[in-house]
């Protein structure tokens, strides 16, 4: 009598084993699935990071040619270049303008804007691009006023 009870409930638990296998697998791969999908997310954003902060140093050297053009050649005319080394990705569009005010006094007040844009798809050879061709585009404009 004492078999025959044991033999049932061998029977009865030996598909608890497979559901509880089954359990813990589909629980380790949606683990997995998540290590992986935030370690791709992380970097991605990474990735966009260093885009961004090259972009921004692309843009501050299309002001600085900007500012030297205007201080050193005394005029400033819009310009597209691609700056070397690790920016080279980067297309650099400056522009530059000279507005004169007369003042009340009879004297001028003249300012000046050089505005750079950098991006890494330019369009027809400048930036900005309004329809960039994936989402890898990235783009840091830097923009200079002075005068007196």
């Amino acid at each position: 009598m004492k078999n025959i009870h044991t033999i049932r409930r061998l029977r009865l638990a030996r598909g608890v084993s497979i559901v509880t296998a089954i359990f813990l697998l589909v629980v380790l791969s949606g683990l997995g699935v998540a290590i992986v999908t935030v370690s791709t997310s992380a970097q991605r954003s990474s990735v966009q990071d260093l885009l961004g902060s090259r972009a921004y140093e692309a843009a501050r050297s299309g002001v600085e040619y900007g500012m030297y053009q205007l201080t050193q050649a005394s005029q400033c005319t819009g310009t597209t270049f691609v700056p070397g080394g690790s920016l080279s990705a980067f297309t650099v569009t400056v522009q530059c303008t000279t507005t004169s005010t007369a003042m009340k006094d009879g004297s001028a007040l003249t300012q000046s804007m050089i505005r750079a844009t950098a991006c890494n798809q330019p369009a027809n050879g400048a930036c900005p691009n309004a329809a960039p061709s994936s989402a890898d585009y990235v783009q840091r404009v830097v923009e200079v006023r002075f005068g007196g």
